[in-house]
């Protein structure tokens, strides 16, 4: 593998601008760039998500998944660009279900929180929803791959469960919204 990220400062940017993988330049408040950012920053709480202590196969999903979401944001940043397929969509659909039934149904609303980790789970799962309208937002202006747009959506289900699953593990109830609570 070459070295070719070992020069971070190169100032091309200092203009405004952000160079795609195609080469081409756009403005760094472009909706692409936005949808790249958004991906990023999902990837960086996972990441934070990862630095809990967690059981071995919720973390070696979440090392997959940001893997997937290198592919995704490869995909933003190469115009024309397919990584992400059903494939992908379907991991994610075998992992909720591998939980969801371990967990009892829900009839409310639950709050975020609880366990440290599972609180860090709803912060991904908002960070995903946010990344997915971003997606949406570019899908308006720019046609991308639906499979994009899919994974965002069960990734925003997967982090629920997690969340819900990591507070059970750890003995925590799911905590019902209650309506007008004073």
């Amino acid at each position: 593998m070459s070295d070719r990220l070992t020069s971070i400062v190169t100032k091309t940017g200092d203009d405004g601008t952000t160079s795609l993988g195609d080469g081409s330049r756009i403005p760094k408040n472009d909706a692409r760039i936005e949808a790249i950012g958004q991906v990023d920053e999902l990837n960086s709480f996972i990441g934070l998500l990862a630095c809990e202590k967690l059981p071995a196969d919720i973390s070696t999903s979440l090392e997959r998944i940001q893997h997937h979401l290198f592919d995704l944001g490869s995909e933003l940043c190469v115009p024309g660009y397919v990584a992400l397929n059903e494939a992908h969509i379907n991991f994610l659909e075998t992992e909720i279900e591998r939980y969801i039934g371990k967990l009892p149904p829900l009839r409310e609303f639950i709050l975020p929180g609880g366990y440290p980790a599972a609180s860090q789970a709803h912060v991904c799962r908002s960070i995903s929803r946010r990344a997915e309208r971003s997606l949406v937002s570019l899908d308006s202006k720019e046609p991308l791959n639906d499979a994009c747009k899919q994974y965002l959506n069960r990734l925003s289900d997967y982090f629920f469960i997690i969340a819900r699953t990591l507070n059970q593990q750890n003995g925590l109830p799911d905590i019902f919204w209650q309506k007008d609570k004073c």
